[in-house]
């Protein structure tokens, strides 16, 4: 599916289900902000982090549905929740890792006489987020794969439509910058399902509904 497809079916099915997903982002959002907070005081408190990562779970397990079935219910968040928890912990655990080194090299890069690699480092950050979006669609919609599978799976999507996934990446964290510009809360209540949904359209194989 082409990005701008992508993020317009998203649109639609965000708006259909917002306030079902703006409640459970509710739940996230409070989590991200203690979390991130604590990891922006001091890098060593990246793992903290982790512990949004069932409820992040039980986002994209929301998204897949959604993208799946064309429906949405309290139930389905809940079996997210049971269902991939576990994933939810190790995927936010190693997104925060790499959050955390990317903090301290921004800000070392930054105060130094190399800092043109500051930017580098941006790049490559946002390039891995994209990545980790793949990810985190892979695992939640084929948990029985394994990690390892998901993980290769994804870096092959990604290699097979490297321009594509960009524009779409991109295009999303416009979108999320947009909503942290705007307020920290709408933004962690509304951008980060918008974001799921939007790549759950583009990676999951469409529906009859999407082909006609």
């Amino acid at each position: 599916m082409k990005p701008q497809a992508a993020l317009r079916l998203a649109l639609r099915d965000f708006y259909e289900h917002s306030w079902l997903l703006f409640a459970i982002n509710a739940a996230l959002g409070v989590a991200l902000v203690v979390a991130v907070l604590a990891t922006l005081a001091t890098p060593l408190a990246v793992g903290a982090v982790a512990l949004a990562g069932p409820l992040l779970a039980a986002v994209v397990h929301c998204a897949v549905t959604l993208q799946r079935t064309g429906n949405l219910a309290v139930a389905d968040a809940l079996e997210g929740l049971r269902l991939h928890w576990r994933h939810g912990v190790v995927l936010a655990l190693a997104g925060a890792s790499v959050l955390g080194l990317a903090v301290v090299a921004l800000r070392f890069y930054g105060t130094s006489e190399v800092w043109p690699l500051a930017f580098l480092t941006l790049y490559v950050l946002v390039l891995l987020l994209i990545y980790e979006l793949v990810l985190w669609t892979f695992v939640i919609a084929a948990p029985a794969r394994g990690l390892r599978r998901n993980a290769s799976e994804a870096a092959g999507f990604v290699a097979s439509r490297p321009v594509s996934t960009l524009a779409l990446g991109l295009a999303l964290v416009l979108v999320n910058i947009a909503g942290i510009a705007a307020a920290v809360m709408p933004f962690l209540t509304l951008t980060v399902a918008y974001t799921f949904l939007a790549t759950a359209h583009f990676v999951l194989p469409p529906t009859t509904e999407e082909t006609t």
